[in-house]
């Protein structure tokens, strides 16, 4: 579930962050922007499993970041850079 809404994720800030937005603006969406998704991946796993035991919650909330972190990055630069290839290959002409 946290792979699959990483990669919903990173798709949502490749069409987000525009190009020329400045690199700290850039940082700070990707970053509201998977905060916002985990927020709502965690709230969708404790309505998944309402009685577990405490010590088992905890595991809850941190089950699953590394592939969430990854898949948002990874998508998030792919479908930027397929948006906008082509600013890439004009500037090198010019």
């Amino acid at each position: 579930m946290r792979a699959i809404l990483g990669l919903i994720a990173g798709v949502t800030a490749g069409f987000v962050i525009a190009p020329g937005t400045p690199q700290s603006n850039a940082i700070g969406i990707a970053i509201m922007i998977g905060a916002v998704f985990y927020i709502i991946s965690y709230q969708i796993a404790k309505r998944i499993a309402p009685g577990l035991p405490k010590t088992d919650r905890r595991k809850l909330a941190t089950n699953g970041i590394t592939p969430f972190i990854f898949l948002l990055l990874m998508f998030m630069i792919i479908v930027y850079t397929g948006l906008h290839e082509g600013l890439v290959s004009t500037a090198l002409n010019k």
